[in-house]
């Protein structure tokens, strides 16, 4: 059964467990969260004030836990129920909340918000209407991040091969130029590397059909046939090592609110 993380208009629903065991065996022969964690790091040092955090679509909560012990209060907004429960064993202290992203109502004003890896699952059309409902819970002067995997990267082009996706941030920050006065300030783009190693190919198969499974803008859904996505991962991603390489670079929209006048 293909691994699928669906969201209906504005949410986030995880259909299966399968698909957090799937992220996992990702994320364990990645250095992502290593990568990201530091320029994190460097962005919650820079803030003048840490009183909330608002993590939208935190999955797991990894990330979540990492950067919570800097932060007075820390609220999540996770639809997904599989998702919820891995949230609250890692981050038992923060507030979770269930809604979809246009309907939830978090009660907070955050100095740090993300939105990470999560526009894969929303519509292209409501990826501005989801931002800027994002940026009504920013503190003035506080800062969103969207993270997205960089739609030139060698990961996102085999996703464009087999599915004709792509997912680009630089589109959305286009967009925010006509957003409205006092929400949306400063838009900057930053690139950071990442990397997948694998020794054995049916591993590193697996992690290329997970990424296979964001939402198709077209057709049915249908997956493609394994042989062609093992061809395309020993065409592709072989080292000369006899090992298994995808790079997978993260895009990250840093979006500031103007400071009240």
């Amino acid at each position: 059964m293909p691994l699928r993380k669906t969201a209906p208009a504005g949410g986030l629903r995880t259909e299966e467990d399968a698909y957090r065991r799937a992220l996992s065996r990702f994320l364990a022969g990645s250095d992502e969260k290593a990568v990201t964690h530091a320029y994190l790091d460097h962005v919650v040092a820079a803030l003048p004030r840490r009183r909330a955090l608002l993590d939208v679509g935190p999955a797991d909560g990894t990330t979540t836990r990492h950067l919570a012990p800097s932060f007075e209060r820390t609220v999540c907004i996770e639809p997904s129920e599989p998702m919820r429960r891995a949230l609250r064993r890692n981050c038992p202290d923060a507030v979770v909340l269930p809604d979809p992203v246009l309907e939830a109502e978090p009660g907070v004003t955050a100095d740090l918000a993300l939105l990470s890896h999560v526009l894969y699952y929303v519509p292209a059309e409501q990826w501005t209407a989801t931002v800027l409902r994002v940026m009504e819970w920013v503190a003035p002067g506080g800062l969103l991040l969207v993270l997205l995997q960089n739609p030139d990267n060698a990961c996102m082009t085999m996703v464009r091969h087999f599915t004709g996706c792509r997912f680009d941030l630089g589109e959305l920050a286009r967009e925010l130029a006509g957003a409205p006065p006092g929400l949306v300030g400063d838009v900057a783009l930053d690139t950071l590397p990442a990397r997948y190693t694998g020794s054995r190919l049916s591993e590193t198969v697996e992690v290329a059909e997970f990424h296979l499974n964001l939402p198709p803008p077209l057709g049915d859904g249908t997956p493609p046939p394994r042989d062609s996505v093992e061809d395309y991962v020993r065409r592709h991603f072989l080292t000369a090592e006899g090992g298994y390489t995808i790079p997978h670079e993260q895009d990250v929209l840093r979006i500031r609110r103007p400071d009240a006048e």
